[in-house]
């Protein structure tokens, strides 16, 4: 590496001498962002739990019929690419902090339009608005956390994101298991709300506003956020605005993360991870279960526990073994459901009359018993070997990212 890339692989910011900082408010204010991701999650999560209490509902409440629910669930994404797009422009023009104020307000504004709602388009409406809100706050709270944090704590923090995601998809679940479709969009108003107190006591982060020549400011950022301001140097920013050109691509440091990271990232959704978040209680329910709700609420659990694994254990097995490995347990799981399918189709009595609580002595006699934990295990499986798949993919396009000349020393 030459003095150059050297110099440009530096943070904006950097405690001399090897010091660190030991401020607790950047705890703080990573929590009041990473309330962003949890709504995202939450957003992700509430059509599995509305889908089918939409479908029963009676006049003049607003029913879907199959199509409709289709797109009730599917929407969102459609607002979420959009809001990538929005919050990529916001993040380097309005700010961090002030893009991540702005997202909570199409999260209030969704969920309500989904309470209010009396028509299918209302609720086709108000999913668009969360969708937006996820898009803008999947890419806007990293930055945000990676940007405050010191080196010592922007590994965990930076963890912490997608952790935040598959919480909130199983706080989803859980209210789902209890609360009506309407109640549950009121719920889901609760963490961007409190995001959007919490936002407006944290400082902007330093980085950016060095950027913006605010040097007072960044100073008191980091005051508020680290606990001292004293004996920290400021690099040469460079290339803040030298933005990104086509012709980068020939760069071997720049083309190879970047068809790399893209391919990952879209096999990845290809798997079919989201429509399993997306429909998890509807996938139950086809499945004749006797209690799809507390199904799906396993799926969730299942989900954080091995995102947090694979966030404790993936610098001791490495991302490409983890990768593999949980490429290989979906397959393995998918096929195995597949079986189940077959296995109950058309058959007089199937897992509708199951209770997966019930003593094992009781049922033993049913063979469906055995089928019913064959689905559950086998979506188990699949949920798990995604959590560790999209953990270390977000931590290998980081390490990726590490590797190119443009990079800015910001990954967690």
């Amino acid at each position: 590496m030459t003095p150059e890339d050297q110099e440009e692989t530096q943070p904006l910011l950097r405690p001399p001498g090897g010091s660190s900082p030991r401020g607790r408010r950047v705890f703080l204010a990573a929590l009041a962002a990473a309330l962003g991701p949890l709504s995202f999650g939450f957003a992700l999560g509430y059509s599995s739990p509305a889908i089918p209490s939409l479908r029963r509902a009676a006049p003049p409440a607003p029913r879907l019929d199959a199509a409709a629910a289709s797109w009730f669930g599917a929407i969102v994404t459609v607002g979420a690419a959009a809001g990538g797009v929005l919050g990529g422009w916001l993040v380097d023009r309005a700010g961090r902090k002030l893009s991540l104020l702005l997202c909570a307000v199409p999260f209030v504004a969704g969920f309500a339009v989904i309470t209010a709602a009396q028509n299918v388009w209302m609720l086709l409406g108000g999913r668009l608005l969360t969708g937006l809100a996820c898009g803008i706050a999947s890419l806007v709270a990293p930055v945000y956390i990676s940007e405050i944090a010191y080196p010592e704590v922007r590994g965990l923090l930076g963890s912490c994101v997608q952790l935040m995601v598959v919480i909130g998809i199983l706080l989803a679940y859980l209210a789902g298991w209890v609360l009506g479709w309407r109640w549950l969009a009121v719920l889901g108003c609760v963490p961007p709300a409190f995001m959007l107190l919490l936002m407006c006591c944290m400082p902007e982060t330093p980085r950016f506003l060095l950027t913006q020549h605010k040097h007072e400011e960044a100073m008191a950022a980091m005051q508020f956020l680290w606990g001292s301001e004293q004996g920290w140097e400021e690099p040469p920013v460079w290339a803040e605005h030298q933005g990104f050109h086509v012709a980068q691509l020939r760069h071997p440091g720049v083309y190879k993360p970047f068809i790399i990271g893209i391919s990952l990232m879209a096999f990845q959704q290809l798997s079919g991870i989201n429509a399993v978040m997306f429909y998890a209680e509807t996938i139950f329910e086809k499945a004749k279960f006797k209690d799809s709700s507390l199904a799906s609420v396993i799926v969730g659990i299942i989900q954080v526990l091995f995102t947090a694994a694979a966030a404790l254990f993936m610098d001791r097995a490495g991302r490409r073994l983890l990768l593999a490995l949980s490429g290989v347990v979906m397959v393995f799981s998918t096929s195995a459901f597949g079986a189940y399918f077959k296995l109950t189709e058309g058959g007089p009595s199937n897992s509708s009359h199951v209770d997966l609580l019930a003593p094992i002595s009781v049922e033993a006699a049913d063979a469906n018993v055995g089928l019913a934990w064959l689905a559950v295990g086998s979506l188990c499986l699949f949920i798990a070997g995604g959590a560790q798949a999209l953990r270390c993919l977000l931590a290998g396009l980081c390490l990726l990212h590490l590797q190119c000349p443009f990079h800015s020393g910001l990954c967690p």
